[in-house]
This record gives C-alpha cells, structure tokens and sequence, in this order.
C-alpha cells in the first residue's frame, strides 16, 4: 500500500497519527506530494483523486481511497484486532462520530479555511478572501473555549479513552499556531490536554 501525502499538512498527519496509534505505519509506504509546487495537481495525481487532496490510499490493486476519515475507517475495519479508534459499542460509535462533526466542522474546516485565505499560500490557484479568514479564526477560537470546557474532569475528547476525536482535535489546534491561533492561558483543561496527546508516540510520528 501507498500513502500520497504531504507531511506537514494536519489531514495527512491524522491519518500517521491513526496508523501509529493502531500499529500500522509498517503497512504502508509514504510518498510525499508537494502541494505548493502542485503536484496535487498532475494529471496523474487527479487520476487517483479527481478531487486532488492529501492524502491519498492506493492499495496494492490500485484502488484508490481518498478522504481522511475514509482511510482511517479501512484501517479500522481492515485490522479490528488493533486498538479501535473509532468506538466498539453502538454509544461509543456514536459518540465519536458525533465529534468528529464537530470537530470537522467547528474547528479543522474553519481553520483550513483561515490558513487558505489569510496566507495567501494558494493564491495562484484560488480568490483568497481575507475578512472569510477572519471569520473562520473567530469560529475556531470559540470551538476551543467550548472544548476547553468538555474536557473539564475528563482526560480525552469523549468515551473516557483515547479515541479518533483527541487525533482529530490534536492535529488542528497544533496547525492553528500556523496563523497564530493558539489555546489561551484560560482554557487550562484544553492546554492540559493538549500536552497529553503531546506526549503520546504517535504525535511524533
């Protein structure tokens, strides 16, 4: 198997996070893309991603799986005797992938977003749209003080264990600091945490 990805970038490093967590990192191959030179955006890449994002899974036949959640939810069917990530009871499933839409939604889009039209990193292929930026650094900052205060008495994001959602979460809080988003010394439960997760081998992967 391959992993097309770029290493910098959060979605890529969920999925690392994902495999490493679940013992898989020796499964795949990592083939780095270079997005700012677009390489994301060849023929050849587009023929395994017409939506050209990072990152990709080609599994030794061929087949092609993009999306983040997508290739970690193969992982997670594909080696059940891994630590899951992802819930084992109905509730936790649920729970879990109630999060991940948050978390999706209310903080890694809108920090996408932020980064995308306040840098200016993509102007040659997109119409940055500062005040958008902004507006997105606005939503983020309030997801985060409404994590802050779910993660009050509780080591991880939900199900009392390490889970997908603390990957997720973890990944975009640390690319926020790109534009200068970071955890404010108020949300002491969210900086706790975020050290935590700091410290797993995972994030060093």
């Amino acid at each position: 198997m391959k992993i097309l990805e770029t290493k910098t970038a959060p979605n890529p490093r969920r999925v690392r996070m994902f495999m490493s967590e679940k013992g898989l990192l020796d499964k795949a191959e990592f083939v780095e893309i270079d997005l700012q030179k677009g390489e994301n955006l060849t023929p050849e890449y587009a023929a395994r991603n017409p939506m050209k994002k990072v990152p990709v899974l080609e599994l030794d036949d061929g087949t092609c799986i993009s999306e983040t959640m997508a290739i970690c939810r193969y992982f997670e069917e594909s080696y059940p005797d891994a630590p899951s990530l992802l819930g084992d009871t109905p509730l936790e499933k649920a729970l879990v992938e109630q999060w991940l839409r948050w978390i999706e939604f209310s903080l890694s889009m809108p920090t996408g977003m932020c980064f995308q039209h306040t840098t200016g990193y993509f102007k040659d292929r997109m119409n940055p749209i500062k005040e958008w930026g902004e507006e997105c650094r606005t939503m983020v900052e309030k997801f985060l003080h409404f994590l802050d205060k779910q993660l009050d008495g509780r080591e991880y994001i939900c199900c009392d264990r390490f889970t997908a959602a603390d990957i997720n979460a973890f990944t975009s809080v640390a690319f926020a600091r790109v534009v200068d988003i970071r955890i404010k010394p108020e949300h002491s439960n969210l900086q706790a945490w975020y050290e935590r997760i700091k410290q797993r081998p995972s994030a060093q992967v």
